[in-house]
């Protein structure tokens, strides 16, 4: 194994993240959050869950980052790159692994309600929002 491959498992974290969605007349809208510290439209995403599947993991992330509930698909849609940058500590490349979440139940208060912003956007909104090229292109691709 080279140098590269060792520093890039040990430095990579893995994520998962959703990808919440609803039909509304013959297209679909996607729901972003802002990230807590930078502001940026992002998905629902955070760690694996010891004792969760990554789909299972990804549902709670929407849930507590979005408020919203749903049935996830059990493979993911994807994966995307970002660097992760936080205020204390030395920014950290993460691999994150999408899974659809169509959307049945959104609450009015959530866990991280008053730390994040929601919005309901066309896909193609969706796609301009985002900053993550792998992501633009996962959401781009999406149909429901």
């Amino acid at each position: 194994m080279t140098g590269d491959m060792v520093r890039t498992r040990t430095t990579e974290r893995r994520q998962v993240a959703a990808l919440p969605w609803r039909r509304v007349g013959s297209g679909i809208e996607i729901l972003l959050v802002t990230s807590r510290e930078t502001r940026r439209w992002v998905t629902p995403k955070g760690g694996r869950m010891p004792g969760k599947t990554d789909a299972e993991a990804a549902a709670l992330e929407a849930l507590e980052e979005a408020g919203v509930e749903g049935v996830t698909t059990g493979e993911p849609l994807g994966t995307f790159r970002y660097l992760k940058i936080l205020k204390r500590r030395a920014p950290r490349w993460c691999v994150v692994a999408v899974y659809a979440l169509e959307v049945h139940v959104q609450h009015d208060d959530w866990h991280e309600r008053a730390q994040r912003e929601r919005i309901w956007v066309s896909r193609d909104e969706a796609v301009r929002r985002v900053d993550e090229p792998d992501l633009k292109a996962l959401i781009a691709a999406f149909n429901g």
